[in-house]
């Protein structure tokens, strides 16, 4: 990963975080800059020039009159700027802060739809990409830390540094000196903070992936029931946590020395024991300066070290904000490769699917997953697909829901390379039922309708529960179709089983109006009698609709117009259940090994 970065890069990559927090919280964001120079310009008047005056009127006789009247505007100004600094954080930041970060996660969010599903299987970019969600908030909270680093050192380095220049101008060349060793060590610094974080970051994931197994519900029956599993995970935990502590130990030392010299010789032995010589000398040896004089320039240059090193912290924290922000961004500028070349309409009835000479690798070195293959899918249509596992059959409906692209050969529907249609149109032509289906913390009216659930017409989503098999547990439900799934939020919240969740899963194929209808093992879940009912119901509702399936279960496959058996990415064997069985081939033989339980059905 590149670490260097030109000035541009830099001012441009903070300059993109700003322009998104302020189109968020503009108020917020001028509020907050002015607090941090009225913050500073405050502390200037109160801590130096307010002491000095005080100690030079009474070193040099003024009237007690001029102090008083000094003292009581300081007080209103005071009371005043406490009065904004509560505005500003208990009102304007309290509105702010949170429409910033929500902002910026949305703009992730909304780019993850967009996301071939290629990227998940990605190690490399998987990380970049859990990078960049994981660091949103915080180059939120940085860009802040930024301007109040900006804006606050500015306002310290224009206030005291003028009053250094009146007061004693050859100071500064301490100040320079100082400015120069702390800006060149800070930017190491921040080099290997940086490289370290990437070197912690797979060990950081993969311990963070371990602690949610063991607070997920998913897991706890497994894992009290599987000790074996627990320690385990505890070994790799471990591991995780050892190897973190390793790149921890094995930076230790640079970064102890580093530290060292930016804290300590480059900024508190110039200030606190050459300066204070030097005024010393000044006011005692040559009686240059008054005694008031030489307490404000002391106390100016302790002031005037904080700006400095806030200052030369300045271009490093950008710096090190933009290399964070750069992985956002490339996330953000990510071009999907599987997109609509003409953007056609997709039909809304089924039309005839046509998969020509096609082929297809998840990666070149490990040969194809599916090899030159060719079949065709008539209208209304019921076909299933067979074989054992790894033989493609998932692979080819991903392939046909464009999940993934084709490396060679087309794949038409109506006769169109399903590559000219609108993708996010093709998509929505399929209604699908996956064998790893999701329940999401919801009501059951969302999770069947996937979407907003406001205005949608309950009686069908109703009907496509009841079809499924779900009506007779709807009717058990308090709150019916309104029923939260999962109690994790929701105090009338219930949980489901399997089956249960399975059900409700494959309502959502009966109530989407799609000309395709896709199931991978869509009855897994269900005992016999559920998945024969199912099938049933399956096929009367969707009569009009093309229908292709997955299953191991052969009783299933039974009432397929036609089923196509996959060994190794190739079509082995074609025709209808009493076709295959007569051919006496691999379908045969696997229908013979279930054949028992399936006629007890």
């Amino acid at each position: 990963m590149k670490q260097k970065q030109t000035f541009k890069q830099v001012i441009d990559n903070n300059l993109f975080v700003l322009k998104i927090c302020f189109s968020a919280a503009p108020l917020y964001i001028i509020a907050y800059i002015l607090e941090m120079v009225r913050n500073e310009v405050f502390i200037f008047i109160e801590h130096i020039y307010g002491i000095g005056f005080v100690l030079e009127s009474i070193e040099f006789g003024r009237p007690f009159r001029d102090v008083a009247i000094f003292l009581i505007v300081l007080f209103i100004l005071i009371c005043l700027g406490m009065v904004f600094n509560a505005w500003m954080y208990q009102s304007i930041a309290q509105k702010g802060l949170p429409k910033m970060k929500q902002k910026f996660k949305s703009m992730l969010y909304e780019k993850a739809q967009e996301l071939d599903l290629e990227c998940y299987d990605n190690p490399e970019y998987y990380n970049e990409f859990v990078l960049a969600v994981s660091e949103a908030d915080k180059q939120v909270d940085r860009m802040m830390d930024f301007l109040s680093k900006l804006f606050g050192g500015i306002t310290v380095f224009v206030t005291t540094g003028a009053f250094f220049l009146i007061k004693d101008s050859v100071s500064v060349i301490f100040v320079v000196f100082s400015f120069i060793c702390s800006f060149v060590f800070i930017q190491i610094s921040n080099k290997i903070n940086y490289g370290i974080r990437l070197e912690k970051n797979p060990y950081e994931r993969k311990r963070s992936y371990i602690n949610r197994v063991f607070y997920l519900n998913d897991y706890a029956k497994e894992l009290r029931l599987n000790p074996d599993v627990s320690n385990k995970l505890f070994e790799q935990f471990n591991e995780a946590n050892d190897e973190i502590y390793k790149i921890d130990k094995a930076n230790a030392k640079r970064k102890f020395i580093i530290t060292f010299v930016k804290d300590y010789l480059c900024n508190d032995f110039i200030s606190d024991v050459l300066y204070i010589i030097y005024l010393v000398y000044k006011a005692v040896v040559i009686r240059a300066v008054s005694y008031s004089s030489v307490v404000i320039l002391f106390n100016s240059f302790g002031n005037l070290k904080r700006s400095l090193r806030i200052v030369t912290e300045v271009y490093p924290y950008a710096s090190e904000t933009s290399l964070y922000v750069d992985k956002i961004r490339n996330f953000l500028n990510y071009k999907p490769e599987i997109f609509s070349k003409k953007k056609l309409q997709v039909p809304k009835e089924p039309k005839k699917i046509e998969f020509s000479n096609v082929c297809f690798a998840y990666k070149e070195e490990e040969g194809n997953i599916i090899n030159n293959l060719s079949i065709t899918i008539n209208p209304c249509e019921k076909i299933a697909l067979v074989g054992y596992n790894g033989a493609g059959k998932t692979t080819l409906i991903k392939l046909l829901m464009r999940l993934y692209d084709t490396k060679s050969g087309t794949i038409l529907l109506d006769g169109i390379d399903v590559k000219e249609y609108d993708v996010e149109q093709y998509r929505n032509y399929i209604g699908t039922v996956f064998q790893d289906y999701n329940m999401y913390a919801a009501t059951v009216k969302e999770n069947v309708l996937m979407d907003n659930a406001d205005e949608a017409a309950e009686d069908e989503i109703m009907e496509s529960l009841v079809k499924s098999g779900f009506g007779e547990r709807l009717l058990s439900l308090k709150n019916g179709i309104n029923t939260p799934v999962t109690a994790e939020f929701e105090d009338n919240g219930v949980n489901l089983s399997g089956g249960e969740a399975q059900k409700v899963a494959i309502s959502r194929a009966f109530y989407k109006d799609s000309g395709l209808i896709i199931l991978d093992e869509p009855s897994s879940a269900l005992d016999p009698i559920a998945e024969y009912q199912l099938n049933h119901s399956m096929l009367e509702a969707t009569e009009n609709k093309t229908v292709i399936f997955i299953s191991h279960r052969l009783s299933t496959t039974r009432l397929a117009d036609k089923i196509f058996m996959l060994e190794n990415g190739n079509i082995i064997e074609v025709g209808s259940h009493d076709e295959l069985l007569k051919l006496n081939g691999k379908y045969a033989e696997m229908w013979r090994v279930q054949a028992g339980q399936y006629l007890a059905v």
